[in-house]
């Protein structure tokens, strides 16, 4: 099971955390720092995964990342998840955020946090593995940013007839 998904730039600023396990946020932020100092301090020679049983009090836990550019993205797992299927799942969220963005970068995470959410959760929900298709993500992608812009024309509409009974 997934237990956290997190994205931070370089320096280690948080752009999106998304925790499946209850953590208070004192031990939400000390994960964040000493997860960052981990993955940082490593070579990009190295494997990408590590234990993480003394950062979250267990000691099955796995910290999976890649490193793209300016963003580490990593997934804190048990042991019932295959740190190669994990490794793919990023490949997965990382190249649905650049077909989205067109080329993601940090900005796009701050200000589209939402859509950056919805992706999310079309991949992963309560620490579960939902969908690895690109192509079906992408599709409920579109059907979701359909539905925002039926959803606006129609406050438009609305938003007139009020104005007009006025």
């Amino acid at each position: 099971m997934i237990k956290a998904i997190l994205v931070f730039n370089n320096h280690g600023k948080p752009r999106l955390s998304k925790f499946y396990t209850y953590f208070n946020e004192d031990m939400q932020q000390q994960f964040i720092r000493e997860t960052f100092h981990l993955v940082s301090k490593r070579d990009d020679n190295v494997c990408n995964f590590l234990e993480a049983g003394s950062l979250i009090g267990g000691s099955d836990y796995k910290i999976v990342y890649r490193h793209y550019a300016t963003l580490y993205f990593v997934f804190c797992v048990d042991s019932s998840e295959s740190e190669l299927g994990i490794l793919d799942l990023i490949q997965v969220f990382v190249e649905t955020l650049d077909k989205c963005f067109e080329n993601v970068c940090e900005l796009d995470l701050i200000f589209h946090i939402d859509k950056v959410h919805y992706i999310l959760s079309e991949l992963v929900m309560g620490g579960m593995v939902l969908e690895t298709n690109m192509t079906e993500i992408l599709t409920r992608i579109d059907e979701q940013s359909k539905l925002e812009k039926q959803e606006m024309t129609f406050n438009v509409l609305v938003d007139k007839l009020k104005a007009h009974r006025v």
